[in-house]
């Protein structure tokens, strides 16, 4: 956890921002998908309905650079929706992300309180937002960890949490793994899974129920900059070029078989967990 959890900290930072725009070149997609395949109008204004004439308030949990609002306000259609702006609460470790997301919010959401803490060392009242949600945003804590942090996660919903989270199939979870056996001799903590979180939510008693989705990260075969930077973030080191990956015995066979039709093709599946108070 901690080599993990600090590497990924250094690269949510200005120092990184180039290797974070290569990154999203190929990532900007995951969101899109999750802002289209549900219907976020709806949801919204349900809730809203629930709670009367206040504001929603949110938790964005690992809120990175805001990815994740930012496509629903674009694909999602939310701004004709029938709700009051939301207040929009921003928890994440590095100070770098929480300020990146901040500056991209638009309506309905509006920043409101910051929180530069992990979800284990978040303390909140219970209840105290009426949604909280982490959008590829829990990788990092590790599966001893992960009971803890989801009951901080659920202690501070209201009535509603979503979590979408690659499954053990997905490119994200697969490429680390390849890594820690190609370049860390197998030692090191795997990200944690859709699967995990999942068994976990149902240890703990929450309701929630799922949604899979399928698809590529896909960008031409020539765009090796941007690629070299989406593996890397992919496994927080940039230590590693495109053509190391490719010549070690574990990563490069992984990498190779990503190439066709001239394009890199990473595929993903990705879990969209409902999670509810009744």
């Amino acid at each position: 956890m901690k080599d993990t959890f600090t590497r990924s900290c250094q690269h949510w930072s200005e120092t990184s921002r180039k290797e974070m725009e290569n990154f999203y070149a190929l990532a900007s997609i995951d969101y899109k998908h999750l802002a289209e395949k549900f219907e976020w109008k709806k949801w919204l204004e349900m809730h809203q309905f629930n709670v009367g004439e206040r504001s929603l308030k949110l938790l964005d949990v690992a809120c990175g650079s805001g990815k994740f609002p930012s496509a629903l306000v674009q694909y999602a259609k939310l701004t004709n929706a029938k709700i009051l702006p939301v207040e929009y609460a921003l928890l994440d470790p590095s100070d770098f992300s929480i300020a990146e997301a901040r500056k991209v919010l638009k309506f309905p959401f509006l920043a409101s309180t910051e929180y530069e803490t992990t979800l284990q060392e978040f303390s909140s009242k219970e209840g105290a937002y009426d949604i909280v949600w982490a959008t590829h945003a829990l990788y990092a804590i590790p599966k001893h960890e992960l009971k803890d942090a989801l009951k901080k996660f659920i202690f501070a919903m209201g009535r509603s949490g979503f979590i979408a989270h690659a499954s053990s199939k997905s490119h994200y979870l697969k490429f680390y793994k390849h890594y820690l056996n190609g370049f860390k001799d197998s030692f090191g903590e795997p990200y944690s899974s859709a699967e995990d979180i999942i068994k976990t939510l149902k240890y703990i008693g929450i309701p929630h129920k799922v949604k899979k989705i399928n698809y590529d990260n896909y960008i031409s075969e020539n765009a090796l900059l941007q690629v070299e930077g989406y593996l890397q973030r992919c496994i927080f080191d940039d230590s590693i070029d495109l053509k190391t990956m490719l010549r070690n015995s574990i990563t490069g066979p992984y990498l190779n078989d990503c190439i066709r039709d001239a394009q890199w093709h990473f595929k993903q599946q990705v879990m969209m967990i409902f999670l509810s108070k009744s």
